[in-house]
């Protein structure tokens, strides 16, 4: 690979690497006529959930579906409302709304970038007042029952979820995890005394298989995990019109089917994702190394001791973040930002009145988040070029950075 030109992701690699097994797939679904559902699909679900430790998995057509069809099938009704953090991707948003709630956001954590609990716990304890009939917490902001949670596992970190779900069972809540950014993260439960896998801990949670995903397919692809039996088989019959076998209904769904291609390939990929996300591990120590005498010019991940990450991507953090990811383009390194608008501020939420400063964590983040080079087969030589690079135009701009100022909150 060129250091002149090194890529944010390489999906060509991997898929050169993995070709004839890959056409082996689309070979038997040509002979078999077998494109949709069938046992491809099965055996995906059934393996994908045992790599989640998860009882039961349902494929979807997208990540979107399935947090949209989780929701639903939990029991979010019309009106409701669902809360969320605002540094994600709209997708999350998309999929509470189009369960028919209303999502509502507290803000994340200045070092995991992930769902702040005590934001959590002050938004429920002083922004919501319990129904006098139902016991259950009604927000002030939305003036409707908050009925479930979706903390957001970002760029491949999980998020504190012990006192979520401390909190969910407090004030009656479900929890839904926004896993798709998270295949394989792992959490230590301090209350189980365990590992837990990121798809393992809440009522459900959603993943996604875009192709630049830790495990992506070739092309749109998503599925649910839970431990919910009745919930996986609520999930079954929403993704296929309601069908609880061919042209009989039991209510009205959906077509949010995972192609059965789709699961062939996925299931190629799932044998070689542990492998994958160590070498992503590899890589973010690298680029930890690397940056160890940057002397506060950046803030590199913070990697919790309750946490193993996947390293969907490697975010660092610069005030003049713009200047960065123009200078890298120029030296031919490719770069994301994820996300530059905190949804709260997304021109697509404008009628909910939210206003810059209700989330000051997350503003300040989407101002100053980039996501540098980040895949498996990233190796030492280029990604040494990113950093010098990095360190560069750092330096040539006097860049100075501190830690993340705390921003005081008000104490339950």
């Amino acid at each position: 690979m060129s250091t002149h030109e090194i890529p944010f992701l390489d999906l060509v690699t991997v898929h050169r690497e993995l070709r004839d097994e890959l056409r082996s797939v689309f070979e038997t679904a040509l002979d078999t006529a077998g494109f949709i559902g069938g046992p491809v699909v099965r055996e995906f679900e059934r393996d994908f959930a045992e790599f989640c430790e998860a009882p039961f998995c349902v494929g979807m057509a997208s990540g979107t579906d399935a947090l949209r069809f989780a929701l639903i099938a939990a029991g979010v009704r019309a009106g409701d409302t669902v809360v969320t953090v605002p540094l994600t991707f709209i997708a999350t948003t998309e999929a509470i709304s189009q369960a028919g709630a209303r999502a509502d956001f507290v803000d994340v954590d200045e070092r995991t970038y992930t769902m702040d609990p005590e934001a959590l716990r002050t938004y429920l304890e002083t922004g919501c007042t319990p129904d006098p009939i139902t016991g259950r917490l009604v927000s002030h902001r939305t003036g409707s029952p908050v009925t479930a949670v979706v903390p957001v596992h970002l760029y491949g970190q999980i998020t504190d979820m012990d006192p979520i779900l401390e909190l969910a069972a407090r004030y009656d809540f479900m929890v839904i995890e926004d896993a798709c950014q998270a295949h394989g993260a792992e959490y230590f439960s301090t209350k189980e005394g365990r590992w837990r896998k990121a798809g393992s801990m809440g009522r459900a949670a959603a993943f996604s298989f875009y192709p630049g995903k830790n495990l992506g397919a070739c092309g749109e692809a998503g599925a649910v995990t839970t431990d919910d039996e009745r919930l996986a088989q609520r999930c079954q019959l929403l993704r296929d019109h309601g069908q609880s076998r061919k042209y009989f209904h039991d209510n009205e769904g959906y077509n949010g089917r995972l192609d059965a291609i789709q699961a062939g390939l996925l299931l190629v990929k799932l044998r070689h994702l542990a492998k994958w996300n160590e070498q992503r591990r590899q890589v973010a120590s690298r680029y930890d190394e690397l940056f160890a005498d940057a002397d506060g010019m950046l803030v590199v991940p913070h990697v919790p001791s309750w946490s193993r990450p996947v390293y969907h991507l490697y975010v660092v953090r610069v005030p003049d973040r713009d200047a960065l990811q123009k200078s890298l383009a120029a030296a031919g390194i490719g770069t994301g930002i994820h996300y530059p608008i905190p949804l709260h501020l997304a021109k697509a939420y404008r009628h909910l009145g939210f206003r810059p400063g209700d989330f000051p964590i997350s503003e300040q983040a989407a101002s100053q988040v980039l996501s540098l080079p980040m895949f498996p087969e990233l190796s030492p030589e280029p990604q040494s070029e990113v950093v010098r690079w990095v360190l560069t135009s750092r330096k040539a701009a006097g860049g100075q950075i501190h830690a993340p100022e705390t921003v005081r909150r008000q104490q339950a």
